[in-house]
């Protein structure tokens, strides 16, 4: 097999390939996966999040083939209950009997769902993308803004949960303030530091000298 040979065999045999072919998908899906895993900060997707968004654009497509309509969240719902390991049988059980009888071919569907391996192989091998990794300090920036989304969702998430049992008197609870802080305790010279503080300032008290 000559060179030439072997590359168009890689590019054939990609799974995601073959089924945005298929599902209609159209090479603009193939054009946002790779913008996507190798934009910067923020904007990028992990593969592991390409995979499920593809599949979740998988499961959108079944639907509207067979004519069943969804409202806000539910196509969310419906994949997470189809995907994800704290699932119990029973509630994926239901999820699968919902979908065939919405006419969707579930056994179908789950064997196109595809892994973040597949959709590797599909943007190095086959469309030749590569992705640039962050210099250090970028790689401290992006780690400073996921630790703030993250306690940001976190108070958005508890605020909201007592607000609603204190509204249905199931928690007594005057006016409040939340705070939600990540302090990190450096057992070796004993500072503390908010976890964003310490990467600012670029590390604790010990001396880096005497590691």
């Amino acid at each position: 097999m000559t060179d030439d040979e072997h590359s168009d065999s890689e590019r054939k045999s990609s799974k995601v390939a073959r089924l945005i072919n298929e599902y209609g998908l159209g090479d603009s899906f193939g054009d946002t996966l790779e913008r996507l895993w190798t934009a910067d900060g923020d904007q990028r997707e992990s593969l592991r999040d390409l995979a499920d968004r593809f599949n979740r654009r998988l499961l959108e497509t079944n639907l509207q083939a067979a004519g069943a309509s969804t409202v806000d969240g539910e196509l969310e719902n419906l994949y997470r209950l189809l995907t994800d390991d704290d699932v119990s049988s029973g509630m994926r059980t239901e999820a699968r009997a919902r979908l065939e009888r919405e006419g969707v071919e579930i056994d179908r569907l789950e064997r196109d769902f595809v892994t973040y391996q597949a959709i590797r192989s599909y943007l190095t091998e086959y469309r030749g993308a590569e992705y640039e990794r962050p210099s250090e300090s970028e790689r401290a920036d992006s780690v400073i803004e996921t630790i703030q989304r993250l306690q940001s969702r976190l108070r958005s998430i508890a605020e909201e949960g007592l607000e609603r049992l204190r509204s249905t008197d199931r928690l007594t609870l005057g006016r409040f303030r939340l705070f939600v802080d990540v302090d990190v305790l450096c057992e070796e010279c004993g500072a503390q530091y908010g976890v964003v503080e310490l990467f600012e300032r670029g590390g604790c008290d010990c001396d880096p000298d005497e590691e």
